[in-house]
Protein backbone atom coordinates (compact mmCIF):
# COMPACT_ATOMS: atom_id res chain seq x y z
CA UNK A 1 0.00 0.00 0.00
CA UNK A 2 1.44 3.37 -1.07
CA UNK A 3 0.72 6.10 1.48
CA UNK A 4 3.04 8.98 0.61
CA UNK A 5 2.16 10.88 -2.61
CA UNK A 6 5.87 10.89 -3.45
CA UNK A 7 5.54 7.15 -3.97
CA UNK A 8 2.83 7.31 -6.59
CA UNK A 9 2.29 10.88 -7.79
CA UNK A 10 5.13 13.38 -7.46
CA UNK A 11 8.83 13.47 -8.25
CA UNK A 12 11.29 12.00 -10.73
CA UNK A 13 12.65 8.53 -10.04
CA UNK A 14 16.31 9.48 -10.45
CA UNK A 15 15.93 12.10 -7.71
CA UNK A 16 13.78 9.91 -5.47
CA UNK A 17 16.31 7.11 -5.76
CA UNK A 18 18.92 9.27 -4.03
CA UNK A 19 16.73 9.51 -0.92
CA UNK A 20 15.18 6.05 -1.06
CA UNK A 21 16.00 3.42 1.56
CA UNK A 22 18.30 1.78 -0.98
CA UNK A 23 19.94 5.11 -1.81
CA UNK A 24 20.63 5.70 1.86
CA UNK A 25 21.84 2.13 2.39
CA UNK A 26 24.24 2.13 -0.56
CA UNK A 27 25.82 5.43 0.50
CA UNK A 28 26.29 4.23 4.08
CA UNK A 29 28.11 1.20 2.70
CA UNK A 30 30.27 3.52 0.61
CA UNK A 31 31.17 5.52 3.72
CA UNK A 32 32.06 2.37 5.67
CA UNK A 33 34.27 1.28 2.77
CA UNK A 34 35.98 4.68 2.64
CA UNK A 35 36.75 4.40 6.36
CA UNK A 36 38.62 1.14 5.84
CA UNK A 37 40.37 2.59 2.80
CA UNK A 38 41.66 5.48 4.91
CA UNK A 39 42.87 3.08 7.60
CA UNK A 40 44.66 1.14 4.88
CA UNK A 41 46.32 4.32 3.62
CA UNK A 42 47.57 4.98 7.16
CA UNK A 43 48.89 1.43 7.51
CA UNK A 44 46.39 0.22 10.11
CA UNK A 45 44.55 -2.19 7.78
CA UNK A 46 46.16 -4.48 5.22
CA UNK A 47 45.42 -4.10 1.55
CA UNK A 48 44.11 -7.67 1.55
CA UNK A 49 41.55 -6.93 4.27
CA UNK A 50 40.56 -3.69 2.58
CA UNK A 51 39.97 -5.46 -0.73
CA UNK A 52 37.68 -7.95 0.99
CA UNK A 53 35.67 -5.20 2.66
CA UNK A 54 35.54 -3.24 -0.60
CA UNK A 55 34.24 -6.29 -2.44
CA UNK A 56 31.27 -6.72 -0.08
CA UNK A 57 30.49 -3.04 0.55
CA UNK A 58 27.60 -2.97 -1.91
CA UNK A 59 23.83 -3.49 -1.68
CA UNK A 60 24.02 -6.82 -3.48
CA UNK A 61 26.37 -8.43 -0.97
CA UNK A 62 25.05 -6.63 2.09
CA UNK A 63 21.35 -6.29 1.38
CA UNK A 64 19.14 -3.72 3.04
CA UNK A 65 16.74 -6.58 3.82
CA UNK A 66 19.41 -8.33 5.91
CA UNK A 67 20.22 -5.09 7.68
CA UNK A 68 16.54 -4.61 8.47
CA UNK A 69 16.35 -8.14 9.92
CA UNK A 70 19.24 -7.43 12.26
CA UNK A 71 17.88 -3.99 13.15
CA UNK A 72 14.62 -5.58 14.24
CA UNK A 73 16.67 -7.31 16.96
CA UNK A 74 19.30 -4.69 17.81
CA UNK A 75 17.02 -1.64 17.33
CA UNK A 76 20.06 0.22 16.04
CA UNK A 77 20.40 0.87 12.32
CA UNK A 78 24.18 1.36 12.01
CA UNK A 79 24.98 -1.54 14.35
CA UNK A 80 22.78 -3.66 12.12
CA UNK A 81 24.69 -2.42 9.08
CA UNK A 82 28.11 -3.27 10.54
CA UNK A 83 26.94 -6.71 11.67
CA UNK A 84 25.60 -7.46 8.19
CA UNK A 85 28.91 -6.33 6.68
CA UNK A 86 30.91 -8.45 9.09
CA UNK A 87 28.86 -11.51 8.13
CA UNK A 88 30.03 -11.11 4.54
CA UNK A 89 33.59 -10.01 5.26
CA UNK A 90 34.63 -13.04 7.29
CA UNK A 91 38.02 -12.61 8.98
CA UNK A 92 38.39 -9.14 7.48
CA UNK A 93 35.34 -8.04 9.42
CA UNK A 94 37.53 -7.03 12.39
CA UNK A 95 38.21 -3.63 10.88
CA UNK A 96 34.67 -2.68 9.88
CA UNK A 97 33.50 0.55 11.56
CA UNK A 98 36.92 0.84 13.23
CA UNK A 99 37.09 4.00 15.36
CA UNK A 100 33.76 5.32 14.09
CA UNK A 101 30.56 6.32 15.81
CA UNK A 102 27.22 5.79 14.13
CA UNK A 103 26.74 9.39 13.16
CA UNK A 104 30.10 9.49 11.41
CA UNK A 105 28.45 7.13 8.96
CA UNK A 106 24.97 8.69 8.97
CA UNK A 107 25.91 12.33 8.46
CA UNK A 108 28.60 11.55 5.93
CA UNK A 109 26.18 9.41 3.92
CA UNK A 110 23.63 12.24 4.06
CA UNK A 111 26.32 14.59 2.73
CA UNK A 112 26.69 12.25 -0.25
CA UNK A 113 22.93 12.37 -0.79
CA UNK A 114 23.05 16.16 -0.62
CA UNK A 115 25.95 16.33 -3.07
CA UNK A 116 24.22 14.04 -5.56
CA UNK A 117 20.98 16.02 -5.16
CA UNK A 118 22.75 19.30 -5.84
CA UNK A 119 24.09 17.85 -9.08
CA UNK A 120 20.48 17.23 -10.12
CA UNK A 121 19.45 20.67 -8.93
CA UNK A 122 22.13 22.34 -11.02
CA UNK A 123 20.92 20.40 -14.06
CA UNK A 124 17.23 21.29 -13.79
CA UNK A 125 17.99 24.87 -12.73
CA UNK A 126 20.19 25.30 -15.80
CA UNK A 127 17.40 23.94 -17.98
CA UNK A 128 14.87 26.29 -16.42
CA UNK A 129 17.19 29.28 -16.82
CA UNK A 130 17.74 28.40 -20.47
CA UNK A 131 13.98 28.15 -21.04
CA UNK A 132 13.41 31.52 -19.39
CA UNK A 133 16.18 33.08 -21.46
CA UNK A 134 14.59 31.79 -24.66
CA UNK A 135 11.17 33.09 -23.62
CA UNK A 136 12.51 36.52 -22.61
CA UNK A 137 14.33 36.82 -25.91
CA UNK A 138 11.31 35.68 -27.93
CA UNK A 139 8.99 38.14 -26.21
CA UNK A 140 11.57 40.94 -25.92
CA UNK A 141 9.36 43.52 -27.63
CA UNK A 142 5.91 42.11 -26.89
CA UNK A 143 3.97 45.01 -25.36
CA UNK A 144 1.47 44.39 -22.60
CA UNK A 145 0.02 46.13 -19.56
CA UNK A 146 2.20 46.50 -16.51
CA UNK A 147 0.10 46.20 -13.37
CA UNK A 148 0.57 47.44 -9.82
CA UNK A 149 -1.89 46.83 -6.97
CA UNK A 150 -3.79 44.62 -9.41
CA UNK A 151 -4.57 47.67 -11.54
CA UNK A 152 -3.36 48.73 -14.97
CA UNK A 153 -0.24 50.88 -14.60
CA UNK A 154 1.89 51.67 -17.70
CA UNK A 155 3.11 49.57 -20.64
CA UNK A 156 5.75 46.92 -20.13
CA UNK A 157 7.05 44.15 -22.36
CA UNK A 158 6.35 40.55 -21.56
CA UNK A 159 10.04 39.96 -22.23
CA UNK A 160 10.93 42.30 -19.38
CA UNK A 161 8.57 40.43 -17.05
CA UNK A 162 10.38 37.21 -17.88
CA UNK A 163 13.79 38.89 -17.59
CA UNK A 164 12.98 39.80 -13.98
CA UNK A 165 12.28 36.14 -13.26
CA UNK A 166 15.36 35.07 -15.18
CA UNK A 167 17.72 37.25 -13.19
CA UNK A 168 16.21 35.95 -9.96
CA UNK A 169 16.96 32.40 -11.00
CA UNK A 170 20.48 33.38 -12.03
CA UNK A 171 20.96 34.56 -8.45
CA UNK A 172 19.64 31.21 -7.20
CA UNK A 173 22.23 29.48 -9.39
CA UNK A 174 25.01 31.61 -7.92
CA UNK A 175 23.80 30.96 -4.37
CA UNK A 176 23.77 27.20 -4.92
CA UNK A 177 27.25 27.26 -6.39
CA UNK A 178 28.56 29.31 -3.48
CA UNK A 179 27.02 27.13 -0.78
CA UNK A 180 27.79 23.68 -2.16
CA UNK A 181 31.19 23.35 -0.50
CA UNK A 182 29.72 24.56 2.81
CA UNK A 183 26.77 22.18 2.91
CA UNK A 184 28.25 19.00 1.40
CA UNK A 185 30.36 18.21 4.45
CA UNK A 186 30.75 14.97 6.39
CA UNK A 187 32.48 14.28 9.71
CA UNK A 188 34.62 11.53 11.22
CA UNK A 189 35.91 12.53 14.63
CA UNK A 190 33.82 10.19 16.73
CA UNK A 191 31.30 10.34 19.53
CA UNK A 192 31.72 13.95 20.67
CA UNK A 193 34.05 15.31 18.00
CA UNK A 194 37.36 14.88 19.85
CA UNK A 195 38.84 12.26 17.50
CA UNK A 196 39.96 10.22 20.51
CA UNK A 197 38.79 6.91 19.05
CA UNK A 198 40.57 7.64 15.77
CA UNK A 199 43.99 7.89 17.39
CA UNK A 200 46.85 10.30 16.86
CA UNK A 201 46.15 10.54 13.14
CA UNK A 202 42.47 11.40 13.69
CA UNK A 203 42.41 14.56 11.60
CA UNK A 204 44.37 12.97 8.79
CA UNK A 205 42.01 9.97 8.86
CA UNK A 206 38.96 12.26 8.62
CA UNK A 207 40.53 14.26 5.81
CA UNK A 208 41.41 11.12 3.86
CA UNK A 209 37.89 9.71 4.15
CA UNK A 210 36.02 12.85 3.22
CA UNK A 211 38.35 13.91 0.43
CA UNK A 212 38.18 10.37 -0.99
CA UNK A 213 34.38 10.66 -1.00
CA UNK A 214 34.47 14.10 -2.61
CA UNK A 215 33.11 15.90 0.44
CA UNK A 216 34.17 18.93 2.43
CA UNK A 217 36.19 18.55 5.64
CA UNK A 218 34.84 20.45 8.68
CA UNK A 219 37.10 22.21 11.13
CA UNK A 220 35.22 21.16 14.27
CA UNK A 221 32.02 19.24 14.96
CA UNK A 222 30.17 17.62 17.83
CA UNK A 223 28.86 14.14 17.12
CA UNK A 224 26.95 15.68 14.23
CA UNK A 225 27.62 17.98 11.32
CA UNK A 226 26.47 21.49 12.20
CA UNK A 227 22.85 21.83 11.16
CA UNK A 228 23.40 25.42 10.05
CA UNK A 229 24.59 23.73 6.84
CA UNK A 230 21.26 21.96 6.41
CA UNK A 231 19.39 25.18 7.23
CA UNK A 232 21.27 27.00 4.48
CA UNK A 233 20.42 24.39 1.87
CA UNK A 234 16.78 23.92 2.83
CA UNK A 235 16.44 27.72 2.96
CA UNK A 236 17.75 27.84 -0.59
CA UNK A 237 15.16 25.27 -1.64
CA UNK A 238 12.40 27.23 0.07
CA UNK A 239 13.62 30.39 -1.67
CA UNK A 240 13.59 28.74 -5.10
CA UNK A 241 10.15 27.26 -4.43
CA UNK A 242 8.91 30.75 -3.60
CA UNK A 243 10.34 32.19 -6.81
CA UNK A 244 8.70 29.46 -8.86
CA UNK A 245 5.35 30.03 -7.19
CA UNK A 246 5.70 33.75 -7.92
CA UNK A 247 6.30 33.02 -11.61
CA UNK A 248 3.49 30.51 -11.93
CA UNK A 249 1.09 32.66 -9.92
CA UNK A 250 1.66 35.40 -12.49
CA UNK A 251 1.00 32.92 -15.30
CA UNK A 252 -2.21 31.83 -13.58
CA UNK A 253 -3.34 35.42 -13.16
CA UNK A 254 -2.59 36.31 -16.77
CA UNK A 255 -4.54 33.22 -17.89
CA UNK A 256 -7.70 34.40 -16.11
CA UNK A 257 -10.59 34.65 -18.57
CA UNK A 258 -10.92 38.41 -18.22
CA UNK A 259 -7.18 38.92 -18.94
CA UNK A 260 -6.32 35.98 -21.22
CA UNK A 261 -2.85 37.15 -22.18
CA UNK A 262 -0.98 33.87 -21.72
CA UNK A 263 -1.95 30.26 -21.26
CA UNK A 264 -0.60 26.85 -20.39
CA UNK A 265 -0.36 24.38 -23.23
CA UNK A 266 -3.64 22.52 -23.58
CA UNK A 267 -4.08 19.35 -25.65
CA UNK A 268 -7.33 20.20 -27.42
CA UNK A 269 -7.61 16.68 -28.84
CA UNK A 270 -7.59 14.80 -25.52
CA UNK A 271 -7.28 17.02 -22.46
CA UNK A 272 -10.31 17.67 -20.23
CA UNK A 273 -10.61 20.83 -18.16
CA UNK A 274 -13.67 19.93 -16.11
CA UNK A 275 -15.99 16.99 -15.62
CA UNK A 276 -18.99 19.27 -16.11
CA UNK A 277 -17.79 22.55 -17.70
CA UNK A 278 -16.66 21.37 -21.10
CA UNK A 279 -15.17 24.72 -22.09
CA UNK A 280 -12.59 24.88 -19.29
CA UNK A 281 -8.84 25.13 -19.98
CA UNK A 282 -7.31 25.35 -16.53
CA UNK A 283 -3.68 26.14 -15.59
CA UNK A 284 -3.43 22.84 -13.75
CA UNK A 285 0.32 22.33 -13.97
CA UNK A 286 1.00 25.79 -12.55
CA UNK A 287 -1.59 25.27 -9.81
CA UNK A 288 -0.12 21.90 -8.92
CA UNK A 289 3.40 23.30 -8.70
CA UNK A 290 2.26 26.27 -6.59
CA UNK A 291 0.70 23.90 -4.07
CA UNK A 292 3.84 21.79 -3.84
CA UNK A 293 6.00 24.90 -3.45
CA UNK A 294 4.12 25.64 -0.24
CA UNK A 295 5.02 22.22 1.12
CA UNK A 296 8.69 22.86 0.35
CA UNK A 297 8.58 26.13 2.30
CA UNK A 298 6.89 24.38 5.22
CA UNK A 299 10.02 22.26 5.70
CA UNK A 300 11.86 25.30 7.03
CA UNK A 301 10.31 25.22 10.51
CA UNK A 302 11.40 21.67 11.43
CA UNK A 303 14.76 22.32 9.78
CA UNK A 304 15.37 25.24 12.15
CA UNK A 305 14.18 23.13 15.09
CA UNK A 306 16.49 20.27 14.09
CA UNK A 307 19.51 22.46 14.80
CA UNK A 308 18.59 22.71 18.49
CA UNK A 309 20.21 19.55 19.81
CA UNK A 310 21.11 18.86 23.45
CA UNK A 311 24.82 19.11 24.31
CA UNK A 312 26.93 17.25 21.72
CA UNK A 313 23.79 15.71 20.20
CA UNK A 314 20.45 14.05 20.74
CA UNK A 315 18.25 12.05 18.40
CA UNK A 316 15.32 14.45 18.05
CA UNK A 317 16.50 15.64 14.64
CA UNK A 318 16.89 12.23 13.05
CA UNK A 319 13.27 11.28 12.39
CA UNK A 320 12.35 14.79 11.24
CA UNK A 321 15.27 14.97 8.81
CA UNK A 322 14.08 11.85 7.03
CA UNK A 323 11.18 14.07 5.90
CA UNK A 324 12.68 17.54 5.63
CA UNK A 325 15.63 16.72 3.41
CA UNK A 326 14.14 14.04 1.17
CA UNK A 327 10.78 15.73 0.67
CA UNK A 328 12.28 19.17 0.06
CA UNK A 329 14.60 17.79 -2.62
CA UNK A 330 12.05 15.64 -4.43
CA UNK A 331 9.24 18.20 -4.34
CA UNK A 332 11.43 21.13 -5.39
CA UNK A 333 12.73 19.09 -8.32
CA UNK A 334 9.14 18.27 -9.28
CA UNK A 335 8.18 21.94 -9.02
CA UNK A 336 11.12 23.07 -11.17
CA UNK A 337 10.34 20.46 -13.83
CA UNK A 338 6.71 21.61 -13.95
CA UNK A 339 7.68 25.27 -14.13
CA UNK A 340 9.95 24.47 -17.06
CA UNK A 341 7.12 22.53 -18.72
CA UNK A 342 4.76 25.50 -18.41
CA UNK A 343 7.22 28.10 -19.67
CA UNK A 344 8.63 26.02 -22.52
CA UNK A 345 5.16 25.64 -24.07
CA UNK A 346 3.63 28.92 -22.91
CA UNK A 347 1.13 30.46 -25.31
CA UNK A 348 1.42 34.26 -25.49
CA UNK A 349 -1.55 36.10 -27.01
CA UNK A 350 0.03 39.30 -28.33
CA UNK A 351 -3.16 40.47 -29.94
CA UNK A 352 -5.14 40.21 -26.72
CA UNK A 353 -2.35 42.01 -24.88
CA UNK A 354 -2.87 44.94 -27.28
CA UNK A 355 -6.66 44.71 -26.93
CA UNK A 356 -6.30 44.90 -23.15
CA UNK A 357 -4.21 48.06 -23.58
CA UNK A 358 -6.81 49.53 -25.91
CA UNK A 359 -9.58 48.65 -23.46
CA UNK A 360 -7.96 50.96 -20.94
CA UNK A 361 -9.03 53.95 -23.07
CA UNK A 362 -5.53 55.40 -23.13
CA UNK A 363 -5.21 55.63 -19.34
CA UNK A 364 -1.99 53.58 -19.28
CA UNK A 365 -0.36 56.47 -21.19
CA UNK A 366 -1.20 59.15 -18.60
CA UNK A 367 2.35 59.14 -17.28
CA UNK A 368 3.73 59.61 -20.80
CA UNK A 369 1.51 62.66 -21.42
CA UNK A 370 2.39 64.16 -18.05
CA UNK A 371 6.13 63.85 -18.75
CA UNK A 372 5.64 65.35 -22.20
CA UNK A 373 3.99 68.38 -20.59
CA UNK A 374 6.94 68.73 -18.19
CA UNK A 375 9.32 68.57 -21.16
CA UNK A 376 7.38 71.48 -22.61
CA UNK A 377 7.73 73.72 -19.56
CA UNK A 378 4.72 72.80 -17.40
CA UNK A 379 5.69 72.33 -13.70
CA UNK A 380 5.58 68.68 -12.70
CA UNK A 381 2.92 69.07 -10.01
CA UNK A 382 0.68 71.08 -12.35
CA UNK A 383 1.16 68.52 -15.14
CA UNK A 384 0.26 65.71 -12.74
CA UNK A 385 -2.95 67.46 -11.68
CA UNK A 386 -3.92 68.10 -15.30
CA UNK A 387 -3.55 64.39 -16.13
CA UNK A 388 -5.19 63.28 -12.90
CA UNK A 389 -8.26 65.37 -13.64
CA UNK A 390 -8.33 64.23 -17.26
CA UNK A 391 -8.01 60.59 -16.19
CA UNK A 392 -10.85 60.86 -13.68
CA UNK A 393 -13.05 62.38 -16.40
CA UNK A 394 -12.09 59.57 -18.79
CA UNK A 395 -13.02 56.98 -16.18
CA UNK A 396 -16.26 58.68 -15.18
CA UNK A 397 -17.52 59.25 -18.72
CA UNK A 398 -16.06 56.11 -20.27
CA UNK A 399 -14.31 58.00 -23.07
CA UNK A 400 -10.76 57.72 -24.35
CA UNK A 401 -8.15 59.76 -22.48
CA UNK A 402 -6.85 61.10 -25.80
CA UNK A 403 -10.24 62.71 -26.45
CA UNK A 404 -10.28 64.29 -23.00
CA UNK A 405 -6.72 65.55 -23.47
CA UNK A 406 -7.64 67.06 -26.85
CA UNK A 407 -10.32 69.13 -25.08
CA UNK A 408 -8.03 70.18 -22.22
CA UNK A 409 -6.61 73.68 -22.90
CA UNK A 410 -3.28 73.11 -21.14
CA UNK A 411 -2.61 70.09 -23.37
CA UNK A 412 -4.16 71.23 -26.65
CA UNK A 413 -2.17 74.46 -26.46
CA UNK A 414 1.06 72.44 -26.69
CA UNK A 415 0.24 69.45 -28.89
CA UNK A 416 -1.72 69.27 -32.12
CA UNK A 417 -3.83 66.24 -32.94
CA UNK A 418 -1.09 64.19 -34.62
CA UNK A 419 1.44 64.94 -31.88
CA UNK A 420 -1.04 63.99 -29.18
CA UNK A 421 -2.00 60.79 -30.96
CA UNK A 422 1.67 59.77 -31.23
CA UNK A 423 2.05 60.16 -27.47
CA UNK A 424 -0.59 57.45 -26.97
CA UNK A 425 1.49 54.79 -28.75
CA UNK A 426 2.38 52.26 -25.99
CA UNK A 427 5.58 51.38 -27.85
CA UNK A 428 6.80 54.93 -27.18
CA UNK A 429 6.86 54.41 -23.42
CA UNK A 430 8.96 51.28 -22.93
CA UNK A 431 12.17 52.99 -21.87
CA UNK A 432 15.23 50.72 -21.84
CA UNK A 433 13.21 47.49 -21.62
CA UNK A 434 14.88 45.95 -24.65
CA UNK A 435 18.45 46.46 -23.51
CA UNK A 436 17.57 45.22 -20.01
CA UNK A 437 16.24 42.01 -21.52
CA UNK A 438 19.32 41.61 -23.71
CA UNK A 439 21.75 42.07 -20.83
CA UNK A 440 19.80 39.80 -18.49
CA UNK A 441 19.64 37.02 -21.07
CA UNK A 442 23.36 37.32 -21.85
CA UNK A 443 24.35 37.17 -18.16
CA UNK A 444 22.08 34.19 -17.48
CA UNK A 445 23.38 32.20 -20.42
CA UNK A 446 26.97 32.97 -19.47
CA UNK A 447 26.25 31.77 -15.92
CA UNK A 448 24.96 28.35 -16.90
CA UNK A 449 27.52 27.85 -19.65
Amino acid sequence: MALCPLDYRYGRDDVKNIWSDLGRHSRQLEVERALIWAHKELGKVSDEDYQIVASIANPTSVTKERVEEIEAETRHDIMALTKAMAEQAGDAGWCIHLGATSNDIVDTAVALQMRDSIVKQVEILSTLISTMADLAERERDTVCIGRTHGQAAVPITFGLKVAVWLDEFRRHYIRLDEMTDRVCVGKFLGAVGTGAAQGENARELQSLILTHLGLGVPLVTTQVVGRDRYIEWVSWMANVATSIEKVLQEIRNLQRSEIAEVGEYFDVEKQVGSSTMAHKRNPITAENACGLARVVRSMMLPTWENALLWHERDLANSSAERFTLSHSVVLLDDVMVKCNRVLSKLAVDKENMLRNIENQNGLVMAEKIMLALVDNGIPRDEAHEVLRSASMESLEKGIHLEDVCAMTPTISAIFDGDQLHALFDPNSHLGVSGELVDETVALARAQIN
